[in-house]
């Protein structure tokens, strides 16, 4: 061969060799990111998204609100962007709060506490309202303030320092127009007061002004006049932090030379590997790495591959048993809550549903989306709860705030029948996946499960996994608190949430069971007595029969075909619908009635017994 041969071949070798390199590269690229790489997607046609539950999640409401309230701590109707800290053995969570609607001012910083979650203190105001200087013009815009006030919108909540002090933390920003933004760097600032062991709080600090506003025109002081050497170093601490600092970048100045990544993604924040590279997480699921401690990001942020995310929050950490978990929205609107796991930070390879119910949406107001939504959990050095589950906190239709337990590990699948006898182990219910509303509570009493119901809109629900099954046996007693008022349904479902079969006690003291368009009554119940019901079902021939006090058990026909069960509900009302993906955005309207509990219904469940049918 020549020697122009041998060149080209050479080229052609090397260019291989390039190639080879190239897609070797992409390779390494492609691992080292966030993906999901499940087969598990969320159908949105249905509130639960038809995913499979984590076991034992329970969902908790902690402030219902009321416009009948006289105090302007639950009486303001738009409540949204929870933040959530563990201290002092103590939760603290604080949400930001309006009149009526997003971005309409004015605008405060509330707070609840907690010793174990559940029962939660009535909100107090942590950062007041803030009245805006007279005549200031925001950059770029020709509206005066006159008597106008600030709204707040912040990205992180608390901050513990290293000297073990917990800091609330607020960003108070400008709206003075209908379609203003608080977070397009022309605020006014971000403030810092201290919150102490007895319940007390430390005074306003500014931590950082945006341009315009400094210690002349502004009505707290700044931190480093505050003459509190653990608020100076907290403070400094803070702005010291690339990582903490990375979560202002909409809020403060466009140009802050202490904010890493000068770009518009929002709602950051972030998780370590193993390598102690740390993951960035934004909305629409965006992703990227920092190998330095979150002071350079080498990549733009880009969508994780699988990941299905809109423009709502997404919430990653490590858990307590090394493993990782993302919290967030699968879906292009802002329902269901989900979570995935991961073993190595890297690739998530589940889906499984943390709260899968709408409550009604009471009040009409300015950009209130349905759902439950914005989710945030305990950032690292916010503090690991005592019970070593995962706890994150969201927004129900920027309207109520809730909290979720996660029991860690993680588990979605039941391998053995159940036995829950209420009587003999109260803690059983620690397995149990609760949705338990302020007015519609769920909780253990007098050696039951009991779920109670005084809400004009809402329902409580308990529900139970076990073992997925084709031919099976279910046996359960229950009491009523009454005859003549309340509801209580109780399905046999598939892996989807899909019911076959449906159980109603109504107000009448009647049990029926759903036979396609109609019901069939079954017997009657009495208020104070127990009933046991027993139910065995075929999925195969659809058939199903229930015997109530060992009554002659009474057949029946699956009113929906099944593959299999693996799930059993109890639930103090009907199943809802609405919203659905072409309900309008933004509702404009309140409900008529919602401001006064109704008469209380309560159910209590003794125990609960599943097992297989040859």
């Amino acid at each position: 061969m020549g020697e122009s041969t041998d060149k080209k071949i050479e080229e052609i070798m090397r260019s291989l060799l390039l190639i080879t390199v190239y897609m070797f590269s992409l390779s390494l690229s492609a691992q080292d990111t966030v993906r999901y790489i499940g087969k598990t997607l969320s159908n949105v046609d249905y509130h639960h998204g038809q995913l499979s539950p984590a076991i034992g999640v329970h969902n908790i409401q902690t402030l219902r609100a009321n416009r009948a309230d006289k105090n302007e701590t639950s009486s303001w109707t738009y409540n949204h962007a929870p933040m959530l800290a563990y201290w002092n053995n103590q939760f603290y969570l604080e949400y930001l709060s309006n009149p009526v609607g997003e971005h309409v001012a004015p605008g405060q910083t509330l707070l609840q506490i907690s010793k174990n979650g559940y029962q939660w203190t009535e909100p107090v105001v942590i950062f007041p309202p803030y009245k805006i200087p007279d005549g200031f013009v925001k950059e770029g815009k020709k509206d005066t303030a006159r008597n106008s006030f600030a709204v707040m919108h912040q990205r992180i909540g608390f901050y513990t320092s290293k000297a073990k002090k917990l800091y609330a933390l607020g960003y108070y920003g400008i709206c003075l127009v209908k379609g203003d933004d608080p977070n397009d760097g022309n605020g006014i600032g971000r403030v810092i007061r201290e919150i102490k062991t007895d319940g007390s709080f430390g005074p306003i600090f500014f931590l950082r002004y945006n341009h315009s506003f400094n210690e002349k025109n502004t009505s707290y002081p700044f931190y480093k006049s505050s003459g509190d050497a653990a608020l100076i170093s907290a403070c400094e601490e803070f702005l010291s932090n690339p990582l903490l600092m990375m979560q202002t970048v909409e809020e403060g100045d466009r140009n802050d030379p202490l904010i890493p990544l000068q770009k518009d993604f929002k709602a950051f924040n972030y998780f370590r590997l193993p390598n102690k590279n740390i993951v960035g997480l934004w909305k629409y699921a965006l992703t990227s790495i920092s190998k330095d401690g979150g002071k350079t990001w080498p990549m733009n942020p880009t969508r994780a591959p699988g990941f299905v995310n809109a423009n709502a929050k997404i919430w990653g950490q490590q858990t307590s048993d090394g493993k990782y978990a993302t919290v967030y929205n699968p879906s292009e609107f802002r329902w269901p809550l989900a979570l995935s796991v991961s073993d190595d930070g890297l690739k998530y390879k589940n889906l499984l549903l943390v709260n899968g119910e709408i409550s009604s949406m009471r009040y009409g107001g300015a950009y209130k989306s349905y759902g439950p939504q914005y989710v945030r959990g305990i950032q690292e050095m916010d503090g690991k709860p005592a019970d070593k589950n995962m706890w994150v906190t969201y927004s129900m239709n920027k309207e109520d705030i809730w909290i979720s337990r996660i029991p860690v590990p993680v588990k979605d699948k039941e391998t053995r029948h159940l036995n829950d006898d209420f009587s003999l182990n109260p803690l059983c219910m620690q397995s149990w996946n609760i949705f338990s509303p302020l007015w519609c509570k769920i909780e253990t009493f007098n050696q039951s499960l009991q779920l109670s119901d005084q809400d004009p809109y809402d329902y409580a629900k308990a529900e139970r996994l076990f073992p997925e099954s084709k031919k099976v046996k279910v046996e359960f007693a229950f009491t009523a608190g009454q005859q003549d008022h309340g509801t209580l349904e109780i399905e046999l479902t598939d892996g989807k949430g899909m019911p076959c079969l449906r159980i109603m006690l109504d107000s009448t003291g009647s049990i029926l069971t759903k036979q396609g368009y109609r019901n069939k009554s079954l017997g009657k119940y009495k208020a104070n007595e127990k009933m046991v019901v027993t139910i065995e079902l075929n999925t195969a021939s659809r058939f199903y029969t229930v015997s109530l006090n060992g009554s002659k058990p009474a057949n029946n026909i699956c009113f929906a075909p099944v593959a299999s069960v693996e799930r059993i509900v109890f639930r103090t009302g009907s199943i809802r619908h609405f919203p659905d993906a072409e309900t309008p955005t933004d509702q404009s309207y309140d409900l008529f009635n919602t401001e006064v509990p109704v008469k209380n219904a309560r159910y209590s469940i003794h125990y609960l017994k599943t097992k297989t049918l040859p």
